[in-house]
């Protein structure tokens, strides 16, 4: 029997280091360099979030909020839709700002005042109430198709998928699809949505150049003839931009469930479907929220897909007040005013001046607070969730 010892201050033998020797002052300097390199940079991107959030706080703010009641609130902010600002004087130099609505009115009810100066501000004046019922609208939209598809489709690889190339190559697409840019899925989304979409049609809704059959000499058409320029297709278009995000983060929730959960309803006589309606789905849910309400924040900030496919600069009438008798496809049919591009609209495409920038932040500063409501809430129910769970 061998009793020999290990001397702990022997040296190490040659070829093999020593995992537990004392490090030298130069490379404890050296990681210590490091360190201090890697808090510097986290807290460069702190304070470059701060400065930006400050900026758009400081000159939002304002904008939103009085210093005197009633005026705590600019309630007429969210209570009208853009308009054009006019700004005007009179002959003796005052300044006077008006939308152009209550412009027209004032001069109705003056006749003898006399313009000494006059500027019109395109999307300067009124308030975001259009954009913001457009943003509304098309996240429903594509949040309820993104829901329900991404959901199905999670459960399918994770549950019933077999583990095999072809699945593999499925994950590695849906993957690549979450990096695939923005304006592409706006131009597949106008592509397909807004110009191919086959819809069925009396002959007095068919489109002029658009391929159409018959069904059954019945005067019923088979168009392929799409949505046009609407709600319907924006929200489809950011449905399908949104759903590798959803199905992947649905997926990793699923997975995230112990396999015994699963073997234990099984093992008590429940079917596949009940067991991972009963045993799995429940558990899953605060991951399956939170991925849900975070990609509810991505798809409401994008431009670049509604621009092609359901934006426009200006509306004067709501959605329901446009809609008339066309029934589901009259209502989701039509245009709408979107946050993203009514922002984008006042930001690059009109003249800037001191007239716009109220328009221009206050929009912004409501935009950041809605995404970070949303953000919180996705938190909040993850919290919530995971705090009613016991395993």
């Amino acid at each position: 029997m061998d009793t020999t010892t290990t001397d702990p201050d022997a040296p190490a033998p040659r070829g093999k280091a020593n995992p537990f020797a004392a490090r030298s002052p130069r490379r404890r300097l050296i990681e210590r360099g490091v360190r201090q390199m890697l808090h510097l940079a986290t807290y460069f991107i702190l304070l470059c979030a701060f400065f930006i959030f400050g900026d758009i706080f400081v000159k939002g703010a304002p904008v939103i909020f009085g210093k005197q009641y009633p005026g705590f609130v600019n309630t007429r902010f969210f209570t009208h839709s853009p308009e054009t600002l006019v700004v005007f004087e009179n002959p003796e130099g005052e300044e006077f700002r008006l939308d152009y609505q209550e412009f027209e009115a004032f001069k109705a009810a003056n006749p003898d005042f006399v313009v000494a100066k006059e500027q019109r501000n395109s999307y300067s004046g009124g308030g975001i109430l259009g954009p913001l019922v457009g943003t509304a609208l098309l996240t429903l939209i594509c949040i309820v198709v993104a829901l329900f598809i991404g959901l199905a489709a999670a459960i399918y690889l994770n549950e019933y998928g077999s583990h095999g190339r072809f699945m593999n190559a499925i994950r590695l697409a849906i993957l690549n699809l979450a990096g695939v840019p923005s304006i592409v899925f706006g131009l597949f989304g106008l592509g397909l949505f807004c110009l191919t979409f086959p819809l069925i049609v009396g002959e007095a809704n068919l489109r002029a150049g658009a391929p159409a059959f018959e069904l059954f000499h019945s005067g019923v058409y088979l168009s392929f003839q799409g949505f046009g320029i609407s709600m319907l297709a924006g929200g489809l278009t950011l449905a399908v931009m949104i759903l590798p995000v959803i199905i992947t983060a649905c997926e990793e929730s699923l997975k995230a469930i112990p396999m015994g959960f699963r073997e234990a309803s099984l093992a008590l006589g429940a079917t596949k479907w009940q067991s991972i309606r009963t045993a799995v789905l429940p558990y899953a849910l605060p991951g399956m929220l939170t991925a849900s309400v975070l990609g509810i924040t991505r798809v409401a900030g994008e431009t670049a897909p509604i621009m092609f496919t359901a934006a426009a600069a200006h509306k004067d009438k709501l959605p329901w007040q446009e809609a008339g008798e066309g029934g589901f496809l009259g209502f989701f049919g039509q245009s709408v005013q979107a946050m993203p591009y009514h922002i984008y609209t006042v930001a690059a495409r009109i003249p800037q001046s001191e007239y716009t920038k109220p328009m221009q932040y206050g929009s912004v500063f409501v935009f950041m607070v809605l995404v970070m409501l949303l953000a919180s809430l996705s938190v909040y129910l993850r919290i919530h969730f995971r705090g009613k769970l016991k395993w």
